[in-house]
């Protein structure tokens, strides 16, 4: 089972069942945005520990949890899908027991403890995890957050292009992209997110970079 105390006396390990009702309560702070079809509940997390338990992980700050993240074993594919169809409308049946790649579904950090490097802490946990099951790397779907500021002057894929060009900084997907993940093309329609254009960036983050 996975387990990190953090500089700032902080936890990161193994989503327990009984963090359910916490992560349920920080979905609605953390994505307030997301339709309630996209969203994350209780009932979710505790089947996602039947599922892969190894792949679902907490940030603790003593027993309050103020950061999480959900993943699955699943393939490498480019072609356009939704969060919802990856996800298998947020159940994770779609996790591969033999899938070379850790799928993350979501990410989140409570606001209060944003700016300490507890995303990043997560990015590289998972990186932990995917060298202990000898997988390639992490998948990213990232969610170019900056979109909103240029859609009235261009499309998504636009967009993207200038992204991928330097011409534009997106401060997600820019972060990720800073941090080793590699952008492979945009999904189209992932989430229903207008401030993002409703687009992902699938990105992979191989196995060897070091976050």
């Amino acid at each position: 089972m996975y387990k990190k105390i953090l500089d700032q006396g902080l936890i990161i390990q193994q989503t327990e069942a009984h963090h359910a009702v916490a992560l349920d309560a920080l979905q609605r702070i953390v994505f307030p945005r997301l339709a309630e079809a996209e969203r994350m509940a209780e009932r979710h997390y505790l089947h996602h520990l039947e599922v892969f338990p190894a792949g679902q992980l907490v940030v603790l700050d003593g027993e309050k949890v103020v950061g999480m993240t959900s993943s699955i074993r699943y393939h490498l594919s480019l072609e356009d899908h939704t969060f919802l169809e990856v996800s298998d409308n947020l159940w994770l049946n779609t996790h591969e027991p033999e899938g070379d790649w850790l799928y993350g579904m979501d990410m989140g950090v409570h606001p209060d403890y944003r700016g300490r490097g507890l995303a990043r802490q997560l990015y590289r946990a998972r990186q932990e995890i995917c060298r202990q099951l000898g997988l390639k790397g992490q998948i990213i779907v990232g969610m170019p957050n900056g979109y909103a500021n240029y859609a009235h002057e261009m499309s998504l894929d636009a967009y993207y292009q200038q992204l991928l060009a330097g011409k534009i900084y997106d401060p997600t997907v820019g972060t990720q992209m800073r941090m080793g993940a590699e952008p492979q093309g945009l999904i189209h329609q992932y989430l229903d997110d207008p401030q993002c254009g409703n687009g992902g960036v699938l990105m992979i983050l191989a196995v060897e970079k070091e976050v």
